[in-house]
């Protein structure tokens, strides 16, 4: 009887501590979701200053709230204005420990009189700085080499992402990657280094704490993620593929074989300007840490501004095991994937997009040795690899 007594006791002191720990739980969700979505604002708190220095990003801002008592989870806060259509502007503030976070962001973000848009400028997925820089100057919004000094300029303290690019890498530009493609409005008070800090921010809004918390899990840093982005932003033509060929990136790395990837080639040999369709053998000998024909890994850094589908792409790439794969049509843009380089030959067609001629293959069918799977002109000279293909 006495161990049924202490049995019945044991279960309320179980059940009593669930309770506690469910109730303590539940109080911090509730908190949570209310600086995240709620909107009651009742000022029977305390009025608080702020000052929101120029520049200060998104984290920043929440950490000074946090500091001051006005917020408990700096994350909610994050999300809430990244999710929102408002821009905090630098300035001292009076806000109310009463107020909702939504509240909080409104007043941080005064409306200014609406300037009259002159221009507008598009940046494509996949364009360099070259290229941005180029068409700032054709378009008249500032000249090429103020739109690079600017790029060159931002340091981690004004974009604490440029922590994550290797000391001493030996890349054209640190900035490379963090471009965010995008349109944006040109007005007569454009400058190029207002014009770098909204592209910058642009990205930071994009990369969301859902997203850096993804890329943590795979163990990358958030070049690590633009880098291969870059690389399946101009590889890949069809929405469908880019996770593909994120997995076949993953499987060639892990697997401590060359990328060999025609882009890493042509970015350091065009100058970033991509001028050039085809890369030809005597490039593959190009010395440049961005060239992943002559050194394994990662390229030295991004070879363009890669958009949001692709950085998707690099945190959630398809698992398979293709390690190659070619054009299958050249004018749609899409490919064939393989798991082993004898498919890899033996699904192009002869004389497709690929190129291969009769004389190319040996009595087998496969590739003679010392032939890369190339493009040829119709008298033989001047052979170019297809700037889409893997080669062997």
């Amino acid at each position: 009887m006495a161990k049924f007594i202490k049995g019945i006791i044991l279960i309320v002191a179980v059940v009593a501590l669930f309770n506690i720990i469910y109730d303590y739980g539940k109080g911090y969700y509730d908190i949570y979701q209310e600086e995240y979505k709620g909107t009651t604002t009742t000022y029977d708190g305390e009025d608080v200053v702020v000052e929101i220095p120029s520049g200060a990003a998104a984290k920043t801002i929440a950490g000074i709230l946090k500091d001051k008592g006005l917020i408990q989870f700096e994350s909610a806060f994050v999300k809430r204005l990244q999710e929102s259509d408002y821009r905090i502007k630098e300035g001292t503030y009076t806000l109310n420990t009463g107020m909702s976070t939504l509240d909080m962001i409104i007043a941080m973000s005064p409306v200014i009189e609406v300037e009259e848009k002159i221009d507008t400028l598009v940046i494509p997925e996949g364009f360099t700085i070259e290229q941005i820089a180029v068409r700032c100057e054709r378009q008249g919004i500032c000249s090429s080499q103020e739109f690079l000094n600017e790029i060159n300029s931002v340091t981690s303290e004004t974009f604490p992402y440029l922590n994550d690019v290797p000391e001493g890498a030996n890349v054209k530009y640190k900035l490379q990657g963090y471009i965010f493609p995008a349109t944006y409005d040109i007005y007569e008070t454009t400058t190029a280094k207002s014009l770098v800090k909204w592209m910058l921010d642009t990205f930071d809004n994009y990369y969301t704490l859902d997203l850096q918390a993804r890329a943590e899990e795979l163990g990358y840093n958030s070049y690590e993620v633009v880098t291969m982005a870059s690389i399946i932003e101009r590889e890949a033509r069809v929405e469908e593929e880019r996770a593909r060929i994120a997995g076949v990136i993953n499987n060639r790395l892990k697997s401590d074989m060359p990328l060999q990837m025609c882009p890493t080639v042509l970015y350091p040999l065009t100058d970033g300007l991509y001028d050039q369709a085809r890369v030809y053998y005597e490039d593959l000998e190009l010395d440049s840490p961005y060239n992943t024909y002559k050194y394994t890994g990662l390229p030295v850094g991004p070879i363009c501004n890669p958009g949001i589908a692709c950085i998707n792409a690099v945190l959630y790439p398809e698992e398979h095991n293709y390690y190659y794969y070619h054009v299958a049509n050249e004018e749609e843009g899409t490919h064939i994937f393989t798991e082993t380089y004898e498919d890899h030959i033996n699904t192009q067609i002869i004389g497709g997009p690929n190129g291969i001629t009769e004389d190319m293959l040996d009595e087998n069918g496969n590739l003679k040795e010392g032939v890369l799977g190339t493009g040829s002109d119709d008298d033989g000279e001047d052979d170019a690899l297809n700037s889409l293909d893997f080669e062997e």
